[in-house]
């Protein structure tokens, strides 16, 4: 194998971390997914001249989410550490990292959203209600229809900017091939296992960005 000679002899726990990668991903994203859903559209339907304006709504809503996407992940495990520790009853491994990647991926989905949502022509959310249609008939078949494109997009750049927050679950021992790249790769100067977990997250990101576009091509009228 030559230079890939050590990448081999631990190829199993290469396996064991891009799993353990997978798994912090995918969990974190179904939840910062419906999280990050829910209130983008309650920001979009609350906000100024919306079908359900409502100031105080919106501005908590509108403060949280800046706040939370100002706070640097490193500093947010430790801050949300007594949280983790009473949701998932642990501070170390893959699932205490979990629930601050959801807390720092929710308010950059929110605002994704947002700003996808708000982009839908308001002469169609206008019709809408000229035909009667009911709030949620209007965010269902209007909003989330029209904006879909825009919140696969929106999804697929949220999936890889967390795909990247992975690597830092190492902070709370979670392991995961970028931990993997960090502890062994760079700090034992092997620089065979940093070229693997960059080959195996590249993949993850190109698989993430095709089944977005052939999604948003299936989507877009």
């Amino acid at each position: 194998m030559g230079f890939f000679d050590y990448s081999w002899s631990i190829r199993d726990r290469i396996i064991e971390d891009f799993k353990t990668t997978l798994y912090m991903l995918f969990i974190s994203a179904i939840f910062a997914g419906i999280f990050g859903l829910v209130i983008g559209i309650i920001m979009v339907v609350t906000d100024h001249k919306r079908i359900l304006e409502n100031k105080v709504i919106y501005s908590i809503l509108d403060k949280l989410t800046n706040i939370f996407r100002s706070i640097p992940f490193v500093i947010l495990v430790a801050l949300i550490a007594p949280i983790t520790k009473e949701i998932v009853k642990t501070r170390i491994g893959p699932n205490a990292a979990i629930v601050p990647l959801v807390f720092s991926c929710v308010p950059f989905f929110a605002r994704q959203v947002e700003q996808a949502l708000a982009s839908v022509e308001p002469g169609k959310v206008e019709a809408a209600e000229a035909m009667g249609a009911s709030p949620f008939e209007i965010i269902t078949r209007v909003y989330l229809r029209e904006g879909l494109p825009s919140l696969l997009r929106a999804g697929s750049i949220t999936l890889i900017s967390l795909l990247g927050l992975t690597a830092m679950a190492g902070l709370v021992g979670g392991g995961g091939i970028g931990d993997l790249a960090i502890a062994v790769g760079y700090q034992r100067y092997k620089d065979d296992v940093v070229i693997v977990s960059v080959v195996l997250i590249l993949i993850v990101v190109f698989l993430i960005q095709a089944i977005a576009n052939h999604l948003i091509r299936k989507t877009s009228h």
